[in-house]
């Protein structure tokens, strides 16, 4: 069985949404493995542009099998809302293509409410929050204090869990906050209401794995965000509050005696960021307006404007080697076929003295990019199929990037659209 877990190598929203709906032809599962619905996977194919948020990027395809592990923060009312959207648009979401392992925990109301609560407190110090309740959500699964999707199954114990959990919350959120508490009866027909809808894709996903280990099938694990926001390796504490690296696919999935055989890293030929943190590369005014342009560089989740700048080797490489990558991803080249010479941030310069490495986080916020410029090749590449008919500069490029960063880069995307990519 050959087992392949695509990754994000940067800040997040690389593409690979787009990479994992192409690759699923070659794969029997796709399994989320970790995150919830704060960010955005985009695919664009024969049905139309989705923005993809819990479910995973493998929906698309027949006959793939698509889980939510164990670590997925599965919030039920979003994710039901965003399966029967995509049944409006007629593609075909039943608990045999989806299922969920009955050992996630459940992200209620009151997460999303305490991630806004306390953004709000923070201020001008706050994390970028998507407001979708993640960093509550896992800090409630660290203290042993969620209800897990199996429960629905047993409402008299889900109740009586309820209850202790709720008296808990409450004296947070009225104690802390001066919020107003949740109610029992809101709580319950929350659950009610989506628990019941998605109760029939609940599933043993430890079983389920093994049973597709033992037959052979071939696993693709899709992470959300990129190695940058993993909450150990990260940049802390402007981090997810989960782990985004390929090591712990197998754990976050419900089947940690699985291994990973192979790494695709996901990288944008520029740099993105959205949310807030330290972003060394980052690009300012009139500059910055016209790569957020070209690239369309808004939150898939939000909305919000794209923070943007050029590729940034320093934090590539790092990221590189933090998910381990086999092989890399270069998305959306096509984007700077506008410019007539395009920057590379190759190094930091911190305290005078130019580096190769990335900082510990604390020394980031005065880390300076060393920029390099690069000929840029000033035309349209969208239609290019092939290594062969990449202009000179598109190709000086690509290799000045797998060479500075040490993985191959296998894939180069020239488009959104599930055939605009070239395989070297």
């Amino acid at each position: 069985m050959a087992s392949c877990a695509i990754v994000g190598i940067n800040w997040g929203d690389e593409g690979k949404g787009r990479m994992v709906d192409l690759l699923t032809e070659r794969y029997d599962y796709v399994v989320r493995y970790q995150g919830g619905g704060n960010a955005g996977h985009t695919v664009v194919n024969d049905r139309g542009k989705f923005a993809l948020h819990l479910l995973p990027s493998g929906v698309f395809r027949a006959g793939v099998v698509n889980i939510l592990g164990n670590d997925v923060a599965l919030d039920l009312e979003n994710l039901w809302n965003e399966i029967e959207t995509l049944r409006a648009s007629g593609v075909e979401i039943t608990p045999q293509n989806l299922k969920i392992s009955e050992r996630a925990s459940i992200l209620l109301p009151w997460h999303r409410e305490l991630d806004a609560l306390e953004e709000a407190r923070l201020k001008d110090k706050k994390y970028g929050s998507t407001k979708q309740g993640i960093a509550p959500f896992y800090s409630d699964k660290a203290q042993k204090k969620t209800l897990l999707a199996g429960e629905l199954r047993y409402p008299a114990h889900l109740r009586e869990h309820l209850d202790e959990l709720l008296e808990w919350k409450n004296l947070i959120l009225t104690g802390v906050y001066g919020a107003q508490p949740f109610t029992r009866e809101s709580l319950l027909s929350w659950l009610e209401d989506y628990g019941e809808k998605l109760k029939p894709y609940l599933c043993n996903v430890a079983v389920e794995l093994r049973e597709a280990q033992a037959a052979g099938k071939r696993i693709l694990f899709e992470a959300q965000l990129g190695a940058l926001r993993d909450l150990d390796c990260g940049i802390y504490p402007f981090t997810t509050s989960s782990h985004a690296l390929a090591a712990y696919a197998p754990v976050g999935s419900g089947a940690p005696w699985l291994k990973v055989d192979e790494v695709l890293g996901i990288a944008k030929a520029y740099s993105t960021c959205v949310g807030e943190g330290p972003f060394t590369c980052e690009m300012f005014g009139p500059e910055a307006d016209a790569l957020r342009e070209a690239g369309a560089e808004y939150g898939a989740k939000t909305g919000r404007p794209r923070r943007v700048g050029p590729i940034d080797l320093v934090a590539t490489r790092y990221g590189v080697q933090m998910q381990g990558a086999t092989a890399l991803a270069l998305t959306k080249l096509d984007v700077l076929s506008y410019l007539d010479r395009i920057p590379l941030c190759v190094q930091y310069e911190l305290d005078g003295v130019r580096t190769d490495e990335f900082p510990f986080p604390a020394a980031l916020g005065s880390a300076k990019p060393v920029i390099e410029y690069m000929d840029g090749w000033g035309c349209d590449i969208s239609a290019v199929r092939s290594w062969e008919e990449l202009p000179a500069q598109a190709k000086a490029y690509v290799l000045r990037i797998e060479q500075a960063v040490g993985c191959h880069i296998q894939y180069v995307s020239v488009g959104a659209e599930r055939n605009a990519f070239i395989e070297r």
